[in-house]
This record gives structure tokens, C-alpha cells and sequence, in this order.
């Protein structure tokens, strides 16, 4: 979209939030798709579409594409990037999202202990123990929230583990 706010759009973008939060998808999804039928560089709406291909239909080709759109039209849309990075994740798409990441972390308003902690699982499955723990420390460090925190000292812990099992 624009530099402009489409109020119009926006309040249906908003309508399609409020279905997905009812369970109401199918009608969430034709609103989406109206919304990019008027506007397709409406960025929100394909990461929200991109969403619910993932979660809810389990179709990863278009929810990754949706993704990619997302970043495309709202690069300063912190949702689209975590959605997209959890996906890449999910899928094993270790190339993918050490890409994302690196767009991620720049992004204003971004919680770089979200990204961190992605980071930290994307080296952890390549089997960088140490880079994976230095990234879960990365996370500690620039996390306000007790219960993240403490995953995060579970991730390297784990990882602590694995280093003595594999060697």
C-alpha cells in the first residue's frame, strides 16, 4: 500500500483479525483475499493469509508466499517476519531463514530476543552448539519476561548437553 492509510481497507483488515480471533477463518480468508483483490501490496493482509495457509490449512507453498509478500509491501511489519521466520523454521528451510533473520533484526520495533532465539534454534539444527548458545545468551540478555528467559536457559542447557553426548 501506500505511504496513504486506507482507512477503508484497514477497518476490513481489522474485521479479518477479529474472525481469525473467533474461529470464523473461511470468512477471514475471503476477506483477506477481497482486501488484496483492491489492494495487492497490502502487506498485513498477506502475512495474516500467510498465516492461516500455515496454521490452519497446512498449505506451506502459499503461506510461504504469502510471507514473502508481506515482507515485500510492509518490510516495517515486525508480525509478517516472525511468522515467516517460524515457518522457515518448521520447514527446514535453513538457507531461507538465515535471510529473514538478517532483514528481521534491522526492523524497528522488531524483539530482538525473538530473534535471537530463532537464530539460536536455526544454528542449534545445523549443529552449532556454541554459536546456537551464544544466540540463546543473546536472547537473556534482551529479554524483560521471566518464563522466556528461562527457555532460553533451557535451550543452552540442551545445548550444553548435546556438546557432551555428540562430542
Amino acid at each position: 500500500m501506500s505511504d496513504t492509510t486506507n482507512f477503508y481497507l484497514e477497518e476490513k483488515f481489522l474485521s479479518a483479525d477479529r474472525m481469525i480471533g473467533e474461529g470464523r477463518l473461511s470468512e477471514a480468508a475471503h476477506l483477506l483475499e477481497e482486501i488484496l483483490a483492491e489492494a495487492p501490496d497490502f502487506g498485513k493482509a498477506h502475512n495474516h493469509l500467510g498465516w492461516l495457509y500455515e496454521t490452519k490449512f497446512k498449505n506451506y507453498v502459499q503461506a510461504e508466499e504469502h510471507y514473502r509478500l508481506a515482507i515485500k509491501f510492509s518490510p516495517e511489519y515486525p508480525a509478517a517476519y516472525y511468522n515467516y521466520c517460524y515457518c522457515l523454521s518448521a520447514l527446514r528451510k535453513h538457507e531461507e531463514l538465515e535471510r529473514v533473520l538478517e532483514l528481521a533484526i534491522k526492523v524497528s520495533g522488531i524483539s530482538y530476543a525473538s530473534i535471537y532465539n530463532e537464530y539460536g534454534l536455526l544454528r542449534e539444527a545445523q549443529g552449532k552448539l556454541d554459536d546456537a548458545i551464544h544466540y540463546f545468551r543473546l536472547h537473556i540478555q534482551n529479554s524483560f519476561d521471566a518464563k522466556t528467559i528461562e527457555t532460553a536457559a533451557d535451550s543452552i542447557k540442551r545445548c550444553e548437553r548435546k556438546k557432551e553426548l555428540l562430542g
